[in-house]
């Protein structure tokens, strides 16, 4: 095994207050002048760049500053196709209502397996170009037994966390006969897709008439429990729905969007902050002009707050997490920390994760560079390409 010394950097986030030494006032754990020395692909060493131990190789940053990965807990990257004329129409003022699924889900289906390997291999690394390690990659565009199959074993090529999607939203040929979707999602569909699966997750929306209802989403839920599968939701989106109560309810790790709240809503998320996480997505109101969920707000309630791209074909076609920090903090009113913390401990909480999101000793070594001196780059200098993973022996 080869032991190499990452030196020369400004700026250290940890996200572990344990660090000896680190600044913790801001909850990162921040070094300055560090090093850090990585073997096999774990953290073994961490400190002040001045007492480095010896290494078989030596990558000077020179005073760049350093992060955890990313870690994007809700990505849509398995499709082929877009729909670039659905958000030109968005920004005439044609709403969304989850119907242009139905366009991915038609190109999907038609494209080969070598063609949706290449373009999401593609996407791959564009997420590590801007600073993304650990991406959760959910199938939901084929809809269909061999479809979803196929895209759940493709994901599991590039990521351990696969998230079965069949209940993205009722395919057209099914279009008067929901509730045999809904058997064939429970079913077949399930059975053959649980073993490629980490996760099962349900576009509980009731205001889109392709979306499901409650009462579906809690039997999707239900059967992806019984066969094993950790449970995640689509909730709140559109409009006040039951996403939120059922995710917390149902001990969901995560539920998605949360645009949309009550108080009740807010509280119930509150109550289970140790196991549901309210993941944001401010990159599709970005691109649908929706109102902005109320970041601020729920970290001083007390929740546990993720953040995440949604990078998908029709409502955020980004992978930017640079992007989606910036908007978290210009627009929901995080503090760059929470902010930064959202986007690494939050995403790994969402997934229930704690080997990721940290650097810590013992830890893998997902590190994120910046070509800046300090964090504070990715809310102050938005849309520069700032951020990269690296590759480490």
């Amino acid at each position: 095994m080869t032991a190499t010394l990452v030196t020369g950097i400004c700026e250290l986030v940890t996200n572990d207050e344990t660090v000896s030494g680190a600044d913790d006032s801001e909850g990162l754990g921040m070094l300055a002048q560090a090093a850090v020395v990585v073997e096999d692909g774990v953290v073994r060493w961490i400190g002040s760049g001045r007492a480095a131990p010896p290494a078989d190789e030596v990558v000077d940053l020179g005073g760049r500053a350093v992060i955890p990965s990313f870690v994007d807990s809700h990505a849509h990257l398995m499709f082929a196709g877009d729909r670039a004329t659905e958000f030109a129409a968005r920004m005439t003022g044609v709403p969304y209502d989850g119907g242009g699924i139905a366009t991915t889900v038609a190109a999907t289906r038609a494209a080969s397996d070598d063609e949706l390997r290449r373009l999401l291999a593609g996407r791959i690394a564009e997420l590590r170009a801007q600073g993304t390690a650990t991406v959760e990659i959910k199938s939901g565009y084929g809809l269909t037994v061999s479809d979803e199959l196929r895209a759940l074993r493709i994901a599991a090529e590039f990521t351990d966390e696969t998230t079965f999607l069949g209940a993205h939203v009722v395919p057209a040929e099914f279009a008067d006969r929901r509730v045999e979707y809904l058997q064939l999602v429970t079913g077949p569909m399930l059975a053959a897709c649980a073993p490629h699966a980490r996760w099962v997750d349900v576009f509980c929306e009731p205001r889109s008439p392709h979306a499901f209802t409650g009462d579906e989403a809690r039997v999707v839920l239900a059967a992806g429990r019984d066969a094993g599968l950790g449970l995640r939701v689509h909730g709140n989106q559109l409009g006040p729905g039951p996403g939120v109560q059922l995710a917390v309810q149902m001990s969901a790790a995560s539920v998605d969007h949360c645009t949309f709240l009550s108080d009740a809503d807010v509280d119930a998320l509150a109550a289970a902050a140790d196991t549901t996480v309210a993941t944001l997505l401010p990159g599709v109101e970005f691109s649908t002009r929706s109102p902005y969920p109320d970041g601020r707000g729920l970290i001083d309630r007390g929740v546990s707050v993720a953040l995440a791209t949604d990078c998908n074909p029709g409502t955020c076609y980004s992978s930017s997490m640079p992007l989606v920090i910036a908007l978290a903090v210009r627009e929901m009113r995080l503090t760059p920390a929470e902010a930064l913390r959202a986007a690494t401990v939050g995403g790994a909480q969402a997934l229930r994760r704690n080997d990721i999101g940290r650097i810590r000793v013992g830890g893998r070594a997902d590190l994120t560079a910046l070509d800046a001196p300090t964090y504070l780059h990715l809310m102050y200098r938005p849309g520069v390409p700032l951020c990269r993973v690296l590759e480490l022996p």
